[in-house]
């Protein structure tokens, strides 16, 4: 459902009357919110079956798949759930919500066979390649959504691009052990030509710079973000070369790991493939 506002003008406590201008901001942030909450709980309610193992992602619209998960299994519509978190922020929301949690290569996780894995994305390309990491969370997403039988990816229209890269900076997590040289080796790749790396600083959990020290992640490391003008010519070449970069630990192209894409917009749910 789409939020709307018809009235001429809305009067908040105090007496504040919002013009037209901020009831539409209003309504904006509202609709992309209860757009964020319809992919969230499709996805859980298409593809969690009682019984499965299934991997939680990190970020604002994960969190709604969590709320769902959590919201079924106190209802009683969803038992023997064990779920794997992608980072601290997730893994304490699940408990929160009393959503028995293991880790990978565990008994309970049935030695890393997740039956699925829900997260968002920041970018998504018409291959359903994608860039994920705005959370700093892009190692435990990537190791834990590689092992998932199925991974659904549930996004808002505006993060479906022609090409990866100038919609969302690619973010690469890196040892602080010489950093300087890490990130003047990740612009001197040939596959991400023109790409502009920078020191994510203040909080790893968005590439804003609100802060003076560099981010630290979950696992310690910091984060260069990689800002480019054009799309990146060739994703998977790129997640290549990246990998066997020494100083680099993990970064966020997601390649050929999409199982299906729940897009929401503003004429309602849509699905890739």
């Amino acid at each position: 459902m789409l939020l709307a506002l018809a009235s001429p003008s809305v009067v908040l406590g105090g007496g504040v009357r919002l013009g037209v201008s901020s009831r539409a901001g209003l309504a904006l942030m509202a609709t992309q919110d209860e757009l964020k909450k319809q992919v969230g709980y499709k996805a859980v309610d298409d593809y969690v079956k009682s019984g499965m193992v299934v991997g939680l992602g990190t970020g604002s619209t994960a969190a709604f798949a969590v709320e769902r998960v959590g919201q079924l299994l106190k209802e009683g519509k969803l038992t023997d759930i064990v779920a794997i978190p992608t980072s601290v922020r997730t893994k304490e929301q699940a408990e929160e919500l009393g959503i028995p949690l293991t880790t990978l290569g565990t008994p309970e996780s049935r030695f890393s066979k997740i039956d699925v894995a829900i997260d968002g994305a920041d970018a998504v390309d018409p291959q359903l390649n994608l860039i994920k990491g705005g959370g700093g969370a892009l190692f435990r997403e990537k190791i834990v959504e590689e092992c998932a039988e199925k991974f659904i990816v549930i996004v808002d229209d505006s993060k479906m691009c022609d090409g990866l890269g100038p919609s969302f900076a690619l973010p690469v997590e890196i040892a602080p052990f010489c950093w300087e040289h890490t990130m003047r080796a990740i612009a001197e790749l040939p596959s991400l030509k023109g790409g502009k790396p920078q020191l994510r600083l203040g909080s790893s959990a968005n590439n804003a710079v609100d802060g003076k020290d560099p981010a630290v992640t979950d696992n310690g490391l910091y984060i260069v973000d990689v800002f480019f003008d054009t799309p990146i010519a060739d994703a998977p070449k790129a997640a290549a070369e990246l990998k066997g970069l020494c100083g680099v630990f993990e970064h966020g192209l997601f390649c050929g790991m999409t199982t299906s894409v729940i897009i929401a917009g503003k004429d309602g749910i849509s699905q890739k493939p």
